[in-house]
This record gives structure tokens, sequence and C-alpha cells, in this order.
């Protein structure tokens, strides 16, 4: 008589069928096309401008570092000729620029002699380890543990070089130099420091008479460089505020070199 309501032994349950969403799936339906297509393209562009920025950044900064390594004999020659004697140099102090996709860029130190390199000032770095090594041994204080000293001596007076410049820039509103840039004017420094220290070693007397003329060269190379080639960055220009930093950067040549120049044990003298 009545009718069984629940379901049958060994008989399938009928499958409820879902109640569809009002608003739908975006991603599934008609439209779903054009805003994965938006999405992407938004993604894209957020990624694409940070990749971008973060890479002018780079080569703003720090620049390529092959590009300091693109020497040869001949550059190498006129290169310590300006940096050993800059007051014969003759010629200008500017850098040779070229358009490079679309942006101003700089030649390699192989076609410019004015653009800076780091391979000189590596190995006159080398050199001046090697040479403060043999004046001790010279003079019978030479150990394993004063070589190290040394180096770590030379490290630190490359770094305040390198503070002195960047600081500088800083003060005139020229903060946009790459670091690689800075790093090799200021390692040039060991150029002449390297001839100071061979003249100590051959005759002692000699040391007294190379090392104020290293400052003294060492703080023309800076001035002239800093003045036509860093400082060409500036945005603003005061002239005498200009010219006293300039001095203070070829003064600051004398403690500094005279430090690294005095071989010893000792972190003073």
């Amino acid at each position: 008589m009545y009718n069984n309501m629940g379901p049958q032994p060994g008989m399938p349950m009928p499958q409820a069928n879902p109640q569809p969403s009002p608003f739908g799936n975006p991603f599934s339906g008609p439209g779903s096309g054009l805003i994965r297509s938006g999405l992407g393209a938004y993604g894209e562009k957020i990624f694409g401008s940070s990749s971008e920025y973060v890479q002018s950044n780079i080569s703003r900064y720090f620049s390529d570092p092959q590009y300091y390594f693109q020497v040869n004999d001949q550059y190498v020659r006129n290169k310590l000729k300006i940096v050993l004697l800059p007051f014969l140099h003759r010629g200008h102090w500017t850098r040779i620029s070229e358009p490079v996709g679309g942006r101003l860029s700089y030649k390699p130190p192989i076609y410019d002699i004015n653009a800076p390199d780091l391979y000189i000032p590596l190995m006159a770095f080398g050199t001046y380890v090697v040479l403060a090594g043999l004046s001790l041994g010279l003079y019978g204080k030479f150990t394993p543990e004063a070589l190290n000293w040394l180096f770590v001596k030379g490290m630190v007076g490359w770094f305040l070089q390198v503070m002195l410049l960047k600081i500088t820039l800083l003060s005139l509103g020229s903060g946009e130099a790459p670091l690689l840039d800075i790093v090799a004017y200021a390692g040039y420094t060991f150029t002449g420091l390297c001839l100071a220290v061979l003249g100590k070693i051959i005759w002692g007397y000699s040391y007294y008479v190379l090392i104020p003329w290293t400052c003294l060269c060492t703080g023309v190379f800076l001035v002239k460089t800093m003045k036509r080639v860093l400082f060409a960055e500036a945005r603003s220009y005061d002239s005498s505020r200009h010219h006293y930093l300039l001095i203070f950067v070829a003064l600051a040549q004398f403690p500094l070199l005279i430090w690294l120049g005095n071989i010893s044990v000792n972190w003073l003298f």
C-alpha cells in the first residue's frame, strides 16, 4: 500500500546536481581567456620593469667587470706614464663616449687612455705586497704573518682611498659614478708606491725623495681625473667648494701613502 521512499538494495544512489554559483568561475567561463591574458600581461609588466630597474642600477653603480680588463701592452705603458708623470700628459683627460643600445657608454681602456682599468691596480697591489715582503726579508723581519699583515694593510689603504673619493663625490652631488670606476682610480695609488718601495730596497735614502714625489703625482692624477671625468656628472657646481675638495683629496695622499710606504709589522709605524 505504501511506497518505500528509501533506496532499494543494489540500486545506485542518484547524484545530486550541484547548484551553479551565481557569479560563475572567472577562470573557466567565456571571459577566462581575457582575464588570464590581462593578468599575465600585468604580471609581465611588473616583473619586466623590476628586472629592468635592477639591471639599470647594477650597470649604473657596478658596471661590467670585463670592461676593466680590456687592455693591451700599449695601453699599460701609456697609462703608467700618465699615473707616474701626470705633468707630462698633454692630451685631454675626458673619456671617449659612444652610443650603445640607445644609451651613452664609454669606450673600453684598450681604445681610451683615460678609461679606468683594474689590471694595473691589481698588478700594482700584488707587486706592492711582494716588494714589501722582500724589504722585510732584507732586514730579517720577514714572517708569513708579517706578509699577511702587509696584505691587510694594503687592502685597508685601498679601502680608505675609495671612501675618500666616494665621499668627495657625494658631497658634490655626484654619487652616480660606478663603484668599480672609483676602485680603479683608487688602486692607481700602488703604482707609484711600488716605485718608492723599490727605491728603498735599492738605496734606502732614495725613499725620502721618491715618496714625496709619489704623493704629489698621485694627488695631481686624482685631481685631474676627478675634475675632468668624475665631476662631469655633478648636478651642481660650486667653484670654491669644488676647489677646496680637490685640494683636500690631493693633500690626503701624503699621510696615506707615507703610511702605506712605511714597511713594518706595526699598524701605524
